[in-house]
């Protein structure tokens, strides 16, 4: 739901000028403020233009070419990256020496060889809420060339974005926000009563319009007023800008004022052209199984008797109800008489339908969290008011057929209760306070309370709702934090913990746990290359297995063989144990130290350091490295020692081939084994978070010849350290030996993603930033740039 600041202050003038301690209050409210704009700055040099064509680009798929008319009749060629306008549609263009409010300044360029004059803006670009991958897209009430703040009349303001949750039905208006802020800034609200004093009356409604509901249960309210001699045409500046900063699209008069009464009072209207309804009068009933009809949307629905109908006076289906009306009333330049819906529906009823024909509209929205049926004269007066003298004579009366309402809640609320729930100390007095501005009549009972419920919160309807609003409203931040007194038993620590996070890392991979035994032969270890030194177990449990392993090696490398020998290649193995050295000081038991190993058969020692990779950013550890090493068991030149912090806490790379052919193993094997009680003792889980950057990235292609024993993230660390804050990811995606590379070299082609918080990034700023990577990288490592 987006509200203005201006319109808030319509209802509640006396609410404070700071924008910021609004939105703060707002939040505290429950209605958090996902987004804060302030609107009307930055505009000067935007301007309507009308689009005259529209063609590909002959040497770009992602961008169009877009002809515009500024007012003189002539074309004025755009390239532009959206796609969602058609010719005759009237859009915002930033001309040539415009500085937009993101601060970037418009100039004549070319993209691809063609020119662009200019800039089509998207609704964010402006400063205004909206889709950041199309253009604004305005109604057809301005002129060509007309500056844009004029054309959308917009002033100075705030335009708060709020998350709005469903149990809070009277936020989805204006009115309901205002009501809200005003009771906790405690100044006076209230809702204006239309003046249609001015508005001549017509013919008795019951002599133009007849209306029968035949399904009073699933309908608790509908009423038609009707308006001849109605004058279409566009609606007032005022009405179409805050439409259009609300992200609604200006169309014509009668609708607009639908659009604003709905976000202004929360209820939804539809109008109907008179004149196109068949019989002259509405009909609310169940759809038929397998009925259908063609909705606004041009795409029909297939409807079942859970539905509810709009039809006409001939049964012919006009809408569905709640959601969205047909196509074949709807309001034109030709209409004269107007007849306007305000109903009220059962909730459960519109939200099923809407999620089953998957329509979701600002009207279903409000009627699925429940909508004020005490609400609709006033809000059928306001639409009057606000069509003013287009409205043209209104019809005496107004059609009014009742349902099954809800009838007003009136709930026991217990002070005591309310201390307990908030942990307060409040007394009955000032319970009442908080609840009367927004609406909850309460009368003293005692130390209790008698709470009637507003018709506009049907949300609440026990204690504890009430409790809730109380709650809200006394401010959660007033309320001190309390040891919850209960005793908790068991749980893991925090390096149990770890050790299943790694575990899920693992399995997420898809690799198979797998759980050999710690006891050898001595000649596994032999088998294996590695150290002879091992503990030795006095009573084995089979005589060949008489020592402790001192590596999870040789019982992974076991088990590869034998999944190969039964013919399950390409096994893809984890292993979390431990393993037992001889201690290096006379001790009675044995150095005992938690490892992980993974094998990887089928596959070569890269894919044991993206592995490494996912371990290392599930861990969150910082300052890690691989650098070329050698390793008991494997292979010398495929080999890589894992560091963290500057401390080894274990290698990957490949088994080598003697060893595999010791164990019967045919295919290469890929192998990581680190010590995770080492891991888990430093630094780790630490995980910084920064903004997500609205503005777009830029990819920078890089190739160094570097020689071939400098380590790839020597480079990559020099690239961190040149491009800055300002480098949003880093990939090597090539690595190459051949012809055009000398012989002792290799090529590693990184790609750098460039992006920044707070603007787009100018070519000037990514050149600057290119020649500091290279820079860097030539600088530590001694590589040079590949053309």
């Amino acid at each position: 739901m987006k509200v203005l600041l201006s319109w808030l202050r319509e209802f509640a003038p006396d609410l404070p000028d700071d924008a910021e301690r609004v939105g703060t209050a707002l939040g505290a409210l429950g209605t958090p403020v996902e987004e804060m704009l302030r609107i009307g700055h930055g505009l000067d040099g935007i301007v309507v233009a009308r689009v005259l064509d529209l063609r590909p680009h002959p040497d770009a798929d992602r961008i169009q070419l877009v002809d515009v008319d500024l007012g003189d009749g002539n074309a004025l060629q755009i390239c532009c990256g959206a796609f969602n306008m058609q010719v005759g549609d009237l859009v915002p263009l930033a001309t040539i020496g415009t500085t937009m409010p993101n601060g970037m300044e418009i100039a004549r360029r070319k993209l691809r060889g063609e020119l662009s004059n200019g800039m089509l803006c998207s609704p964010p670009e402006l400063g205004l809420s909206g889709d950041a991958g199309g253009i604004l897209v305005l109604g057809e009430t301005h002129a060509p060339g007309t500056p844009l703040r004029e054309a959308l009349g917009i002033e100075s303001d705030v335009l708060y974005d709020l998350e709005v949750n469903p149990n809070r039905p009277d936020a989805m208006s204006v009115a309901g926000v205002a009501r809200d802020v005003a009771a906790h800034f405690r100044v006076p609200f209230a809702i204006p009563n239309p003046d249609v004093g001015g508005v001549a009356v017509g013919d008795p409604v019951e002599s133009l319009a007849r209306v029968e509901n035949l399904a009073p249960d699933l309908c608790g309210r509908f009423t038609a007023r009707v308006l001849q001699g109605v004058t279409v045409g566009p609606s007032s500046t005022r009405i179409a800008s805050r439409l259009t900063l609300l992200g609604m699209r200006p169309i014509n008069n009668v609708v607009d004022v639908s659009n604003y009464v709905m976000l202004e009072l929360g209820q939804p209207s539809h109008p109907y052209d008179l004149a196109r309804v068949g019989g002259g009068g509405l009909r609310v009933r169940r759809a038929k199984d397998g009925e259908t009809l063609i909705t606004l949307d041009d795409v029909e629905r297939r409807f079942t008797t859970d539905d509810l109908l709009i039809c006409d006076a001939n049964d012919e289906a006009d809408g569905v109800a709640g959601i969205m009306g047909g196509a074949s009333s709807e309001i034109s330049a030709s209409t004269k008489a107007v007849l306007v819906e305000m109903a009220w529906f059962h909730p459960m009823t519109i939200a099923t339908s809407s999620r089953r024909l998957g329509v979701r509209s600002e009207a279903s929205a409000r009627f699925e969290k429940g909508t004020d049926p005490e609400i609709i004269e006033q809000a059928q007066d306001r639409f009057v008011e606000l069509l003013g003298g287009a409205a043209g004579r209104m019809a005496k009366g107004i059609v009014d057929v009742v349902g099954d309402l809800p009838q007003p809640a009136t709930v026991r609320v217990r002070t005591h209760r309310v201390n307990g729930i908030l942990g307060t100390d409040l007394e009955p007095g000032p319970v009442r306070a908080l609840l009367e501005p927004i609406g909850f009549a309460a009368t003293r009972i005692g130390d209790d309370l008698e709470v009637t419920i507003p018709s506009w919160r049907p949300d609440s309807s026990t204690e504890i709702d009430v409790i809730e609003e109380i709650g809200r409203h006394y401010g959660y931040e007033r309320i001190g934090a309390v040891v919850p007194p209960a005793v908790h038993f068991g749980g893991l620590s925090a390096r149990q913990a770890d050790r299943r996070a790694a575990r899920d890392v693992l399995v997420g991979l898809g690799f198979s746990e797998a759980l050999p035994m710690p006891f050898l032969a001595p000649d596994d270890l032999q088998r294996a290359e590695l150290p002879h030194a091992a503990i030795t177990i006095t009573n084995p449990l089979i005589a060949d297995e008489s020592v402790l392993r001192t590596s999870l090696l040789p019982g992974l490398l076991k088990t590869v063989a034998y999944n190969e020998s039964h013919r399950a290649a390409g096994v893809a193995l984890f292993e979390l144990g431990h393993v037992f050295r001889i201690p290096a000081t006379p001790h009675p038991l044995p150095d005992e130290l938690d490892h992980l190993a993974v094998a990887l058969a089928g596959v070569e020692a890269p894919v044991a350091a993206e592995v490494w990779e996912a371990l290392a950013t599930a861990f969150a550890v910082d300052a890690h490295a691989l650098e070329g090493a050698t390793a008991p068991g494997l292979h010398p030149t495929r080999t890589a020692a894992i560091s963290v912090a500057g401390e080894e806490i274990g290698h990957l790379g490949e088994v080598h081939p003697r060893v595999l052919t010791a164990f019967g193993v045919t295919e290469r094997v890929a192998w990581l084994e680190l010590d995770l009680g080492r891991l888990l003792d430093l630094p780790h889980g630490a995980r910084p978070y920064r903004p997500v950057s609205r503005y777009p990235s830029s990819d920078v292609d890089l190739a160094f010849e570097t020689d071939d024993a400098v380590p790839a993230a020597a480079v990559e660390s020099a690239l961190r350290e040149g491009t800055g804050e300002l480098l949003a990811a880093l990939e090597l995606f090539d690595e190459y030996r051949g012809a055009g590379v000398a012989a002792g070299t290799r090529s590693l082609g990184y790609r750098l993603r460039l992006q920044a918080a707070d603007r787009t990034l100018t070519d000037a700023e990514i050149g600057d930033v290119r020649e500091r990577a290279i820079q860097a990288v030539t600088r530590a490592t001694g590589a040079t740039l590949r053309s």
